[in-house]
């Protein structure tokens, strides 16, 4: 399906900032924003203090997210879709399918368990160690909320990184084998077409063509 170029560019652009946004705060969040709690001495206010950046965070995590995963289902059914790839390429757009289904599930489960968890104190005050570590006194039901934050947090990152680098790769696949050059090698069009074949059959017109001008002359 021909798209727009502009509409087509700026759903790329949408796609990759919002997937840069979501995996650069997951990733800050994990390795310097929920180690740092640890300077607070409040336990109480390490909680505070960690759910209302999440909070203010998670509008941007939401938007990217969404983003990247609107920005590839609208890629799958044009200029993604299968029937328009190269071998290469259908095997790595099926991966990268599965990694985004896994990003928005464990997104949308990671939000959800850090809003239940920010509700377990006024103010999100739940007494954490870190903000993936319970302190000895978080009530119980916080500290397994907490630690399913975590758990998912990590596979949001391993998913974001495998995310990145499908997509880098898919890139590169595209940048090594333009569009005319994929066109020749691709087996059959959506129309059932074949560029290879169409090639073929105007050389075997133009050799008839060329014979019954010999018998002329």
């Amino acid at each position: 399906m021909k798209v727009n170029d502009t509409l087509a560019n700026a759903t790329r652009a949408a796609h990759d900032v919002g997937l840069a946004a979501w995996l650069g705060g997951a990733m800050f969040g994990k390795f310097a924003h929920n180690p740092s709690l640890r300077k607070i001495t409040s336990h109480t206010e390490r909680g505070s203090v960690s759910n209302a950046a999440w909070n203010g965070y998670n509008p941007i995590n939401a938007a990217g997210l969404g983003a990247a995963a609107l920005g590839w289902g609208a890629a799958r059914l044009t200029e993604a879709h299968p029937e328009e790839l190269t071998g290469t390429e259908r095997t790595l757009s099926r991966v990268k399918d599965g990694l985004m289904v896994t990003a928005v599930v464990t997104g949308i489960a990671s939000g959800t368990l850090g809003a239940r968890l920010a509700r377990q104190a006024p103010d999100g005050a739940v007494p954490v160690e870190s903000g993936t570590q319970p302190a000895a006194e978080t009530p119980p039901e916080a500290a397994g909320l907490q630690r399913g934050v975590g758990a998912l947090g990590t596979v949001n990152i391993v998913t974001g990184v495998a995310l990145v680098a499908t997509n880098a790769v898919l890139a590169q696949t595209n940048h090594s084998h333009p569009a005319k050059r994929r066109a020749l090698l691709r087996p059959v069009t959506r129309n059932g077409g074949s560029p290879l074949w169409l090639g073929a059959a105007a050389g075997a017109v133009a050799a008839l063509i060329d014979e019954a001008r010999r018998r002329l002359t």
